[in-house]
């Protein structure tokens, strides 16, 4: 991956009202015309809230646990990212098409953006949602690093684009919601990064069991293991710092940067605090959606 030609900091562009990354929203056609495949496994999330850490545990689970296996190469060359587009590289679309099956898709599209071939193929899917404030901390360190963001500026100054939608990729709001949605009628394992946290063995478990795989106790020790945040970390192909510095630059804040629940309580001053708490309230409304994004 090199990232000739990318102009960095550009400001975000809207696909029918969803903001996107520039070059995202330049190739859109491609990706809403994709074709998936019936056995296509699609990994969904808001932006920061576990992607490449169930990627990883997806890929370890085909490979039997074998970490070798799935150190073949960067997890974004194992899971290609459908929607990703950067100047002077290999599009997800493009990689996707050249990959042989079972191909595993990640994305961080919202439901209603998802390409309709997915739905028509019934392929299985897996969520993650990840508590509101740690998404708001962790994207703002992200914007910060990766220079196909524009300038995040404050603290504050973000928290405010992020509770009113206005970042890439969105709402929070809209995204968990219609993604719990969705899953009364289509093949969705809906996950809570909080729960990988407390018991990541027990959602592992389930994962495998959404994936038809039963691979023994063994091999199940051996996965949470090798997918643990400190090993993960450690892991050059799992850990973005294969990427150039044009790109994603660690010297700000790395990829893999803390992988904690309740970071948010080190960054959110009492009035930012209530303010989101009013503010959350209001937009998760009534919903049957219910879990430790409240805490």
């Amino acid at each position: 991956m090199e990232g000739k030609g990318l102009t960095p900091r550009p400001e975000l562009k809207c696909v029918r009202g969803l903001p996107l990354i520039k070059y995202f929203a330049e190739n859109w056609e491609q990706v809403e015309k994709f074709q998936a495949r019936p056995d296509d496994l699609l990994i969904s999330t808001y932006p920061k809230a576990g992607t490449t850490w169930i990627s990883e545990i997806v890929d370890q689970i085909l490979n039997d646990g074998d970490i070798e296996k799935s150190k073949r190469d960067a997890i974004f060359i194992r899971v290609p990212f459908l929607e990703f587009a950067v100047p002077g590289v290999l599009k997800g679309t493009e990689q996707l098409a050249a990959m042989p099956p079972p191909r595993v898709i990640k994305t961080h599209l919202p439901v209603e953006f998802l390409p309709q071939s997915f739905w028509d193929k019934n392929c299985k899917m897996i969520y993650v949602a990840r508590n509101a404030k740690d998404v708001a901390v962790s994207f703002y360190h992200f914007y910060q690093m990766a220079k196909v963001h524009p300038d995040p500026g404050t603290w504050e100054e973000f928290l405010q684009k992020y509770m009113d939608g206005k970042v890439s990729y969105g709402s929070w709001y809209d995204h968990v919601k219609g993604w719990w949605e969705k899953k009364k009628d289509y093949r969705i394992l809906y996950l809570f990064y909080e729960d990988m946290k407390e018991n990541p063995k027990r959602e592992i478990r389930k994962v495998m069991k959404f994936m038809e795989k039963d691979l023994g106790e063994e091999v199940l020790e051996r996965i949470v293991r090798d997918t643990s945040f400190k090993i993960m970390k450690e892991n050059s192909m799992a850990n973005y710092d294969t990427i150039p510095t044009c790109v994603m630059d660690h010297s700000i804040s790395p990829f893999m940067r803390k992988g904690i629940a309740g970071d948010w309580k080190n960054h959110f001053t009492v009035a930012q605090n209530e303010a989101f708490d009013a503010d959350y309230a209001k937009k998760m409304g009534q919903t049957s959606l219910r879990f430790r994004t409240e805490v």
